[in-house]
């Protein structure tokens, strides 16, 4: 199948987006007001993929409104990337209740959306934000032992390269507002990807 053009690659996004709406794979669909779709350029170069949507982004079924977002904007305007030349998604396509931790079950049943937005898309560069979203995308790319086996810290900002995909994590926005000590390392990062491209 040669290049898709963007109504065909529209098209089979919107197919996507439909499921996720009406998912019913785990528990989260009933404490979720919205499943988010992910939203962006769909010719984006860069897909960032967070971990699930906030209080505020399940209420008003938009991606990084919430304070995490205001973080992300800023960074992604340090490194003069546009917002809307990128493509956003999560990893678990509903809220979290009171921000627990994902269980695998959950992170499982959204798997296979993961996949087909990320086929549809075609990014050069998958940017996971965060440890779960990180270590999601380095098992779905084969990473071996030994890169699985390092903590979030070691891969945070390093550009790897698995199964003829660029990935670079890179520490979630929300963390800054626990530990904005964190933000200029973190923007050095957001300019590195920029000189990725």
């Amino acid at each position: 199948m040669g290049q898709i053009n963007l109504s065909e690659k529209q098209i089979l996004l919107n197919t996507i987006n439909s499921q996720i709406k009406t998912c019913e794979n785990c528990k989260l669909s009933l404490t979720r007001q919205h499943a988010l779709t992910g939203e962006g350029n769909i010719n984006a170069r860069i897909m960032f993929i967070a971990l699930s949507p906030g209080t505020k982004e399940d209420t008003a079924n938009k991606m990084f409104i919430g304070p995490s977002g205001k973080v992300f904007n800023r960074l992604l305007q340090a490194a003069q990337i546009e917002r809307e030349s990128v493509f956003m998604t999560n990893l678990i396509k509903c809220t979290l209740p009171k921000n627990r931790k994902p269980k695998q079950k959950e992170i499982e049943s959204c798997s296979y959306i993961l996949d087909e937005e990320i086929k549809i898309i075609k990014p050069e560069i998958i940017v996971p934000l965060g440890y779960y979203a990180s270590r999601s995308i380095l098992t779905k790319y084969k990473a071996n032992a030994s890169e699985l086996g390092m903590s979030f810290k070691d891969i945070n900002g390093q550009l790897l390269f698995l199964n003829g995909m660029k990935i670079f994590p890179i520490t979630h926005p929300s963390a800054l507002l626990y530990n904005p000590s964190f933000e200029p390392q973190t923007i050095e990062y957001y300019v590195k990807l920029k000189s990725l491209l």
